[in-house]
């Protein structure tokens, strides 16, 4: 199918980095299921489990492992092992999992052009159950290429996983395929053994593998985000490969493994969900260069800044919403001056505050509090600060966040006759919170935040909804929900969680438009468990960039919970920024006038505003913008009659980057 891929320099002559060469597509499809975790809570809110239920929310699961044919727990997250509605029980039957490679029956092809963009589609792609085109994309100014099969399956409950890769690549005198290990040492291979019958899996840093060919080097990788499901965990399972075919040609590719690697997570692996009819486009990148393996692969990190988030001039990084268990972990080693590696971690990704967000045990709350705010102070420095946040299923509906401005404690109690605030001997001042009131009341004194971490699915699944007309969340210490991609994962979005949390974030205020309430945000969280060196930690959560100069002094996080509550940063997936934005003039004639940098070549900018009932988007291409570029851009609209307004940028890999709704008095 690539009869040649050459490139040269300048008016040098061209140097063939391949011929004769293809893509290669497989998939393995199994069936979807809601899980448990989201059915606890819909009970709860006395929802009847019929199939339209079920058919409406079981595409945002995460506790879903469609390739997991074992013997079901007999309770927990995972879904129902008796099915509700007409899904099926547990255990799976292996007739659910399909395997396929692609195949083709191509006469036509169609080519059009974007902005920057050429894209060639040959129609009569079939792959499993799914059936489209291959398209390949390249972009004027670098030498990245996007392969991608853009397919749609018409059967009621498809997940699924894909593998694509090169196959054909010229194997000859100083062939070698390239990766870093997870220790982020090079390694190579000179595929000078026999041919290999399966894809060789590579646990390779930065998901990145090179092959050097011909004088030349090729890089595979996937797109940083969208590849990802959700997880519990970070760790590295291999979503790299290479495979020599013969004596004379070997391919390499990119790839998803079969099921989690950590025991007790084996039943979550969700896979990608693909609701019937939706286009989902399984995509890859690749990156010929001429020269040695390591032009290839400072070309292709480049699109990450080597899976660091960048430092930008007036802001400081945060990750949120860190399952480390900071109190419990510290209190088990015995030690308050214990050192988590999870922080060193984060802090080596370009991660300036941290948020682990813990869930104290009634017994031992206010010890493990204890050891948890201590525990933050230790770990935090002038250019690092780890602050607390505290995960909470009661009172408030679904699953909350705490974010404190500075130690706070309290327990989940309130015999009757008990006073509101009571004096520890050792831990001073502590709140005893029995009721939706006395929380409220807490968080308010005590000048906290509250955010959803996964709203409409997990254990949050029917929220904030249900909520929605509560005095909690009717309150401007109640500042919105998490921004986090991957639960579900569908491949048919543009924009990382484009059918769960984004439109969230414009229905949050609309419901609030015609009250004098802030707007609601988001807030980039990553919801993972322990991390240790290895990790991927830049592929698996976003970020928001905070505007603010310099860290607060340990123990006192104010200053964060300031910039929070008034919106003073934005959220990315890393690769697109908004160094600055405003807007210009009133009524008819209002003007956004937003700085944006970006690496992967631009998609779209949009600015997006409600008047309380409608939501309006108005969209400007992009295209026409080279990779690793900035620009101002003014877009004009109408803000008569409209309540919020927001902006946002998103690339041709779907990462990107979103402003706090900003309220327009009407």
């Amino acid at each position: 199918m690539i009869d040649e891929l050459a490139i040269r320099s300048d008016d040098d002559p061209r140097t063939v980095v391949t011929s004769n060469a293809a893509f290669e597509f497989k998939i393995v499809e199994g069936f979807r299921r809601i899980s448990n975790q989201q059915l606890v809570p819909l009970r709860a809110l006395e929802l009847e489990l019929t199939q339209e239920v079920v058919d409406r929310y079981k595409w945002d699961v995460f506790w879903d492992a469609p390739l997991d044919l074992r013997e079901p727990p007999r309770m927990g997250n995972p879904p129902p092992i008796e099915g509700v509605a007409d899904q099926p029980g547990l255990p799976r039957s292996p007739n659910e999992i399909r395997r396929a490679d692609a195949s083709y029956a191509v006469s036509t092809c169609r080519v059009t052009r974007d902005g920057r963009t050429l894209s060639v589609a040959f129609p009569g792609m079939s792959l499993g159950s799914f059936s489209g085109e291959l398209v390949v994309s390249v972009y004027r100014g670098t030498n990245l290429i996007r392969a991608e099969s853009v397919a749609s399956t018409e059967l009621p409950s498809v997940a699924y996983k894909y593998d694509v890769g090169i196959t054909g690549l010229d194997l000859s005198e100083g062939s070698a395929v390239h990766w870093r290990d997870i220790a982020n040492q090079m390694q190579a291979y000179g595929l000078r053994g026999p041919a290999n019958e399966d894809h060789v899996v590579l646990r390779a840093a930065n998901r990145l593998v090179v092959a050097e060919t011909n004088g030349a080097a090729i890089a595979a990788f996937p797109p940083p985000h969208t590849f990802f499901w959700a997880r519990e965990v970070e760790i590295n399972v291999g979503n790299n490969w290479y495979r020599k075919d013969g004596d004379s040609s070997f391919s390499i590719g990119v790839r998803q493994g079969e099921q989690e690697v950590v025991e007790r997570y084996l039943a979550n692996w969700s896979l990608y969900s693909a609701p019937p009819g939706s286009e989902q486009h399984m995509a890859a990148y690749f990156y010929p260069t001429l020269g040695p393996a390591s032009e290839a692969f400072d070309a292709a990190l480049a699109f990450t800044n080597s899976d660091v988030y960048r430092p930008l001039d007036g802001y400081r990084v945060m990750g949120s919403h860190y399952h480390t268990n900071l109190g419990r972990q510290l209190q088990a080693t015995g030690s308050i001056d214990s050192r988590l590696s999870d922080f060193e971690v984060l802090r080596s990704a370009g991660i300036d505050i941290a948020g682990p967000v813990d869930r104290p045990r009634d017994d031992t709350q206010l010890e493990e509090q204890h050891w948890l705010f201590r525990g933050a102070e230790r770990h935090s420095d002038d250019d690092f600060i780890v602050m607390p946040q505290m995960e909470n299923t009661n009172l408030l509906g679904g699953h909350w966040d705490l974010l404190f401005s500075h130690p706070v404690y309290y327990v989940d109690e309130r015999p009757e006759g008990t006073p509101l605030i009571a004096h520890h001997p050792e831990y001073g001042r502590v709140y005893n919170i029995g009721s939706v009131t006395d929380m409220m009341g807490m968080i308010e004194a005590e000048d906290m935040l509250v955010f959803m971490p996964h709203p409409r699915t997990k254990g949050s699944t029917g929220y904030p909804d249900a909520i929605r007309q509560t005095s909690q969340f009717q309150s401007d210490w109640y500042r919105g929900v998490g921004w986090r991609w991957g639960m579900g994962s569908d491949l048919s979005e543009r924009r990382l969680s484009e059918k769960r949390v984004i439109p969230l974030l414009d229905d949050m205020n609309n419901w609030i438009a015609d009250t004098s309430l802030r707007p609601k945000y988001l807030l980039a969280i990553t919801e993972t468990y322990g991390k240790a060196p290895g990790d991927d930690i830049y592929a698996n959560g976003p970020v928001s960039y905070l505007r603010m100069d310099d860290l607060p002094e340990p123990g006192n996080y104010g200053p964060i919970v300031d910039a929070l509550r008034d919106g003073e940063y934005f959220v990315t997936s890393g690769e697109v920024l908004i160094p600055s934005h405003r807007y210009e003039g009133r009524g008819t004639n209002m003007t956004l006038v937003a700085d944006v940098e970006w690496t992967f070549p631009l998609d779209f900018v949009e600015i997006v505003y409600g008047d309380g009932v409608r939501t309006t988007t108005r969209r400007m291409s992009a295209t026409d913008l080279p990779a690793f570029g900035r620009e101002t851009f003014r877009i004009p609209f109408d803000g008569t009659g409209q309540a919020w307004v927001r902006f946002a940028a998103w690339d041709t890999a779907g990462n990107g980057a979103m402003t706090m709704p900003f309220r327009l008095y009407r």
